[in-house]
């Protein structure tokens, strides 16, 4: 089965015939985003072409995030670069509500799961460098 690339919303307004389809890329922008203002994220997890796209200044919000849609419900996993120091079940449950709560009120649509992997840790030192602790094989 080919994965579905663009989610359909309902709407009831009576008068006005036409469709709204969102793109499975803008979800996860909207997801990349809501997470990149939690609190204790240091960055998102990106790929080669990311991080050579950042040195041109163009930002992917989207990386990181990885949205699926089945059966009209969308779930999503993120990876995420945590600051050292923080509790990560508190920077977590803030990464998943802040997710829910910005995919409702910018597209109407229910977050059915969301999954976050914390893939990595980033310590600042007094020096002002930073060291990355990780195991993410992607990296």
């Amino acid at each position: 089965m080919a994965e579905q690339k663009y989610v359909s919303l309902q709407q009831d307004s009576g008068k006005i015939n036409g469709n709204v389809e969102i793109s499975h890329q803008v979800i996860e922008i909207l997801l990349g985003i809501a997470t990149n203002q939690v609190e204790g994220v240091y960055e998102m997890r990106g790929t080669i072409s990311s991080r050579i796209d950042s040195l041109f200044g163009r930002i992917n919000h989207g990386k990181g995030v990885d949205v699926s849609f089945a059966d009209n419900q969308v779930s999503a996993d993120v990876y995420v670069y945590l600051e050292y120091g923080v509790s990560i079940p508190k920077v977590s449950l803030e990464i998943q509500k802040s997710a829910i709560e910005q995919l409702e009120f910018m597209t109407d649509l229910d977050l059915s799961e969301i999954n976050v992997h914390v893939v990595g840790l980033i310590a600042k030192k007094e020096t002002g460098d930073i060291e990355r602790v990780t195991t993410d094989k992607k990296e």
